[in-house]
């Protein structure tokens, strides 16, 4: 298999490095997040204008039908950046959407960089488990009354539109009977706490109460919408193990420029043999998750659901453990300096840490692999 970017992901890559590098360096983004909003409506309009936004939507709605090994290109120069723009969020609710197919006028806004989406999937008890759904839709009428709330949404607070898990019917554990809705943020009943959470992203908690939504919000069929929820997420799962990699590849260049450049004893501490191993480590750490990273890019155009699960299970959890070792290491050999705010290496350590815990941890997703058919039968 080829592994080398084509000419178009080369390009866009290299683009939205170069605006990065410009308009979006380390001070920049120190600025945006201690920030009232904690995102820049300018760097938003410039990822529109580089085409980020618009690359995941189908042309028939004005965007690019970048694939999944498009988006990881994506992805990747935006974990090097650090950006906290709701780019991944806004992915995950288009993923989304061309899954339950229709919505074309959404999709040609988010193209356009008019529209933010957030999905509103977690709950206070559910923690990593999706199907774990107190919020309730009943059906009344010609509408859906939707009450319950839902924690630690990305970027819930930013978004123009939400994507809500709802249980229709069945126990609060049952993946049948899980329906999802699309509905705007404006809706009345709507209550949001916005906050920053520890890497500098905006996190809310949204309640809802009484939220009356009419029929045509519901994506996909009702009670059926555990299948359509679990491809989305497994496709979001691979987007974050593509900005896992680009945080994880900027961590381990800064490192090894501090080795190089921090003296001890009138000689930089890279010449010691025991920090060279050490970053030799990190270097094979990021290399198998970039394979892993990749493999779940590719995986994200299989057909058969059971090898997707597998395959993103796995991805998610290697990249997990790198993403472990990689970030600590880099902060013991940065020394005290690794822990504060004036050094990037402790943003892309707690951007790190903070993927690790999203849509499913390292120990979630090592049980969801073991869990699969093709897992038992090697066994």
């Amino acid at each position: 298999m080829d592994f080398d970017l084509n000419s178009e992901q080369q390009q866009l890559a290299d683009a939205i490095a170069r605006w990065a590098e410009k308009d979006y360096g380390f001070e920049k983004r120190k600025q945006i997040i201690s920030s009232d909003a904690g995102v820049s409506a300018a760097a938003w309009q410039a990822l529109a204008e580089l085409g980020v936004l618009a690359l995941p939507v189908p042309s028939a709605h004005d965007g690019f039908d970048g694939t999944a090994i498009d988006q990881m290109v994506v992805m990747q120069a935006l974990g090097r950046a650090l950006v906290v723009e709701p780019v991944f969020a806004t992915a995950l609710g288009v993923q989304f959407l061309k899954l339950a197919g229709g919505h074309g006028d959404l999709l040609a806004q988010v193209a356009a960089g008019d529209m933010v989406i957030a999905c509103a999937l977690g709950e206070r008890q559910s923690r990593h488990e999706l199907a774990q759904i107190e919020t309730t839709a009943r059906k009344v009428d010609d509408h859906y009354v939707i009450d319950g709330s839902k924690s630690t949404v990305l970027h819930g607070a930013q978004a123009g539109c939400l994507i809500v898990s709802a249980r229709s019917a069945g126990a609060h554990n049952d993946a049948k009977g899980i329906s999802l809705f699309m509905i705007p943020a404006d809706s009345g009943g709507i209550s949001m706490r916005d906050a920053r959470s520890n890497d500098g992203m905006r996190m809310a908690t949204i309640d809802f109460k009484q939220v009356k939504v009419p029929a045509a919000s519901l994506l996909g069929v009702e009670g059926e919408g555990w299948a359509l929820l679990e491809a989305a997420t497994d496709h979001g799962v691979a987007l974050l193990c593509a900005e896992a990699l680009g945080v994880m590849e900027a961590l381990t260049d800064a490192t090894l420029e501090y080795l190089k450049t921090r003296q001890q004893f009138g000689v930089p501490i890279g010449k010691f043999q025991v920090l060279q191993h050490r970053m030799a480590e990190m270097f094979m750490q990021l290399e198998q998750a970039r394979s892993m990273a990749m493999l779940a890019a590719v995986s994200m155009a299989s057909e058969d659901a059971s090898e997707r699960r597998r395959v993103t299970s796995a991805a998610k959890a290697r990249v997990g453990e790198a993403m472990k070792y990689i970030g600590q290491q880099a902060v013991q050999l940065h020394g005290g300096m690794g822990v504060t705010n004036e050094l990037p290496a402790a943003h892309y350590f707690k951007r790190l840490s903070t993927i690790e815990l999203t849509l499913g941890d390292t120990d979630h997703h090592l049980a969801r692999f073991i869990a699969q058919p093709a897992f038992a039968a090697v066994a």
